[in-house]
């Protein structure tokens, strides 16, 4: 996957964390809805990251098996530890 794909689906999940409080400004976010996702997980090239912050990581009981935790605001980081044919999925909630 190109870069600038990665750079679509980081601002996305990252859009969609930083509006969840407010559904109106939310709506035009676009999401993968847990059919979606259920129908990607376990591709070699599709990696899962749990973007939550850390008080919310830490107390949460659910949580995608196989995700890789990272910090919201370490986007280079995630774009050059990953294989560029990668797909990247982000979640937070």
């Amino acid at each position: 996957m190109k870069i600038k794909s990665m750079v679509l689906i980081f601002l996305a999940a990252f859009g969609a964390c930083l509006f969840v409080a407010s559904p109106a400004l939310s709506a035009d976010v676009p999401r993968m809805s847990v059919e979606e996702l259920k129908d990607i997980l376990g591709h070699d090239k599709v990696i899962v990251l749990d973007v939550r912050a850390g008080r919310d990581w830490l107390s949460s009981e659910y949580k995608i098996r196989g995700a890789e935790r990272a910090g919201p605001g370490d986007f280079t980081t995630w774009v050059n530890k990953y294989p560029r044919d990668s797909t990247l999925v982000l979640y937070c909630a």
